[in-house]
């Protein structure tokens, strides 16, 4: 029995999510996009790993509207 709340899949087909972390990934792994520590200037350990989560997050949202088609 089927939920009608559920969504359809047809096999072989991807999320838009799975795509947008795909496309994150391919991004962050040929820039140094996550790479944000400027010469002479050194953050606490704690603030630099928030800082990178937190552009992370904004890659992954900024590439899931691009994946849906939508734009800022």
């Amino acid at each position: 029995m089927d939920s009608p709340n559920l969504p359809i899949t047809i096999p072989g087909s991807r999320r838009n999510e799975d795509i947008a972390l795909d496309l994150m990934k391919f991004v962050t792994a040929h820039t140094d996009y996550s790479k944000t520590t400027a010469v002479g200037f050194q953050q606490a350990g704690g603030a630099k790993a928030q800082d990178q989560a937190d552009k992370l997050l904004d890659l992954y949202t900024r590439c899931l509207h691009a994946v849906e088609g939508k734009h800022k």
